[in-house]
């Protein structure tokens, strides 16, 4: 498999870096199976760190490096799903133990609708109805240093 992460420089090396953002899936070296998801990202990324240039690293998922983590796949935009990007995205960060998480990413639209359930404007049921007809794209969180030695940098594209 081929992952895509969007960034303002070239990253041959992944490295898992503490933040302070609230991500969708908490802490970890994020990707994604979308090239034009990757773009945005490092198109965003250039932009707010108004420092160097959007570059998509291209990496190969050793599947047999895979075998043996512990990964969390959220299928779709579910119930599941939601309360865990809830709670990553506010002070009650998840503390798990998974070496991968993947599934949707919340992208602008999606995040408006999780941001009123964040808030109370909308219940469970009607954020998950909002939220199923979206074509929203995957994304990859590798959460661990042993997840990290499963990618092989294979190039960077400058956009």
């Amino acid at each position: 498999m081929i992952l895509y992460h969007g960034s303002n420089m070239e990253i041959k090396e992944p490295k898992i870096i503490l933040s302070k953002r609230l991500l969708d899936f908490g802490t970890g070296f994020y990707l994604t199976s979308d090239y034009g998801q990757a773009k945005k990202w490092a198109e965003r990324t250039a932009t707010r760190r108004e420092t160097g240039t959007p570059i998509i690293s291209v990496f190969r998922v050793e599947d047999e490096k895979m075998e043996g983590l512990n990964i969390l796949t959220f299928d779709s935009a579910n119930t599941a799903w939601l309360k865990y990007i809830s709670a990553n995205r506010t002070d009650k960060r998840v503390s798990d133990s998974y070496d991968v998480v993947t599934g949707p990413v919340a992208n602008d639209q999606a995040i408006r609708t999780v941001n009123n359930y964040l808030k109370g404007y909308f219940s469970e049921e009607i954020a998950i109805q909002l939220l199923l007809p979206q074509k929203l794209k995957d994304q990859y969180a590798f959460k661990t240093e042993l997840a990290l030695t499963a990618l092989k940098f294979e190039e960077a594209k400058y956009i």
